[in-house]
């Protein structure tokens, strides 16, 4: 069985600031993290590893630091590391990186064999899209689930537990397909001593806009920021609600108050 599991790194948001100017993220010495959705979709590979053998390969696109993330996953025992790596790729909206990471995708099977199972986090804490991981499977034309809470082999056959706003559902799905992984999915694990001593072993390789050009969706005009269809006019925190006001006395006189002042408001 071979496993292929995208991940990102991402700013570490409990340190983001917003320039109040500008509207824009303060990147500038924020320490940047493996993607927290992200390592629920890597621990499910390990145990399906673990469980029915195989091998499992990373991907991320991203600069040349993305390989930290890389290296993380292979301490944990993944078996291939690639990180897509191009001026061509900046800029890329959720459209254009479906584009791009199915097509690594299909070139990095032609080294390793079909993936069987392509698991991703359920979305990226900085851009909260949630799209990435079913626009890959809409353009490898294979059938995807979302928000799996709970995976099961046997064979071909994925039978998983759906999360829905109300409650789950049971889906099965035949291989390959792609899962979208949530945090009740399972608990990840922490690296091994000696899983960070080996990690260095493993080559992490780059592949760049040529190594994809040749496939007829890899374009300029389809990748990158000229390729993208969406892009982000600012950001911003909602401004701070003013202090709030208290009120003293027996329940009947605090009721009275805020009757008189919401009557006074004209809101009643």
């Amino acid at each position: 069985m071979h496993i292929a599991v995208f991940v990102k790194q991402v700013p570490d948001t409990s340190e983001i600031q917003i320039d109040r100017t500008t509207n824009r993220l303060i990147r500038d010495g924020v320490p940047s993290i493996l993607n927290p959705f992200d390592c629920f979709a890597v621990e499910t590979a390990l145990r399906l590893k673990e469980k029915h053998g195989g091998t499992i390969t990373v991907i991320t696109m991203g600069p040349k630091q993305a390989v930290s993330v890389l290296k993380k996953c292979c301490a944990l025992g993944f078996d291939n590391a690639y990180l897509l790596n191009d001026i061509a790729f900046a800029g890329s909206d959720t459209y254009s990186t479906g584009y791009i990471l199915s097509t690594a995708l299909t070139e990095i099977e032609k080294i390793h064999g079909k993936a069987d199972l392509i698991l991703v986090g359920k979305q990226a804490i900085d851009g909260d899209t949630a799209q990435v991981g079913p626009q890959i499977a809409e353009k490898l034309e294979i059938p995807q689930v979302s928000y799996v809470a709970d995976i099961k082999k046997d064979g071909d056959t994925i039978t998983v537990k759906r999360m829905l706003e109300d409650g789950y559902m049971t889906v099965q799905v035949q291989t390959p397909c792609l899962l979208t992984c949530i945090k009740e999915l399972n608990t990840p694990r922490y690296m091994s001593i000696r899983g960070i001593l080996d990690c260095d072993k493993e080559p992490v390789t780059v592949l760049d806009y040529n190594a994809l050009k040749d496939d007829p969706l890899i374009e300029v005009d389809t990748i990158g920021l000229k390729g993208s269809p969406t892009n982000i006019y600012k950001s911003f925190t909602p401004p701070r609600k003013g202090s709030g006001m208290m009120l003293e006395g027996s329940g009947k006189e605090t009721v009275e108050q805020l009757f008189g002042i919401l009557t006074t408001k004209h809101i009643i």
